[in-house]
């Protein structure tokens, strides 16, 4: 018989269990472990529990703003809204010191590198261990060909690679950030020029070989300030609101849940 789950009670309101259960399927838990849910759950509903409570308190009335076309917030969500556009004053941001982490970490800055490639794709499921290892040990086998006989890679990519670039000899143009799979992406900027490499996606192996490459240059400030003045606007927001519910919590009586270690108490 399963233990039965302590109540959740916010300075003497208690959270219906089946909201809780409901609000659980949103969180992701380990295998085997919906406790952790169920958890996050609690914690995010005594969240909103607390910031309902202290809407209630300052008086704070709100009209439900429209998210989308046809799409409105509930009354709940726009107290929720109000209190927090009331309550939370980040730090203002600074431009000199983000002139500061410009300079600091440029290569956080540089736009986009081209590449030059060249592939050949032995497909496999990325849940089919016999398939991958079977495409292993034939993409192992093609490029030792290629390393013995550099100029056998088009002849090679038309006779194995699963990819429609094997009627181009695997040649895949140009490419930039996001045109590939990350992993295939981060292989590339790993190469040398000419250089040949064995590549594992989700989409089975691939035997790449890096023609060329060009790399981005550092954007200047102006190109990069109004990127990163609305991150850290969205960060001292973020640190500010995480501080004014930790004040909440600390000056709330809650049961049933913990916020110091996730176990309920």
């Amino acid at each position: 018989m399963k233990p039965l789950l302590p109540p959740v009670i916010v300075n003497g309101a208690t959270i219906d269990p089946g909201r809780i259960a409901a609000e659980a399927q949103n969180h992701p838990a380990p295998k085997g472990k919906p406790g952790h849910a169920w958890r996050a759950a609690a914690r995010a509903l005594a969240v909103r529990e607390l910031l309902l409570q202290e809407a209630r308190a300052q008086g704070i009335a709100a009209d439900p703003a429209e998210l989308a076309p046809g799409q409105w917030e509930t009354e709940d969500e726009a107290m929720i809204r109000a209190l927090l556009e009331r309550a939370i004053r980040p730090d203002p941001v600074d431009d000199a010191a983000l002139a500061r982490i410009h300079a600091a970490h440029p290569d956080r800055f540089r736009a986009p590198s081209l590449y030059e490639a060249a592939h050949i794709l032995f497909a496999a499921a990325p849940d089919d261990a016999e398939a991958r290892s079977r495409a292993r040990s034939n993409a192992e086998a093609v490029l030792a060909e290629i390393t013995a006989q550099p100029r056998r890679f088009a002849e090679l990519a038309a006779r194995h690679s699963a990819c429609s670039s094997r009627t181009s000899g695997g040649v895949l143009g140009q490419l930039s950030a996001g045109d590939t799979v990350p992993e295939f992406e981060a292989a590339l900027a790993s190469m040398q020029e000419g250089a040949l490499s064995l590549v594992e996606t989700r989409y089975g192996l691939h035997v790449i070989r890096l023609d060329a490459r060009a790399r981005g240059e550092v954007l200047p400030l102006d190109a990069v300030l109004p990127r990163l003045r609305e991150a850290q606007e969205k960060a001292a927001w973020a640190r500010a609101s995480r501080d004014y519910v930790q004040g909440l919590i600390a000056g709330a009586e809650i049961l049933g849940v913990s916020f110091e270690d996730g176990a309920g108490r």
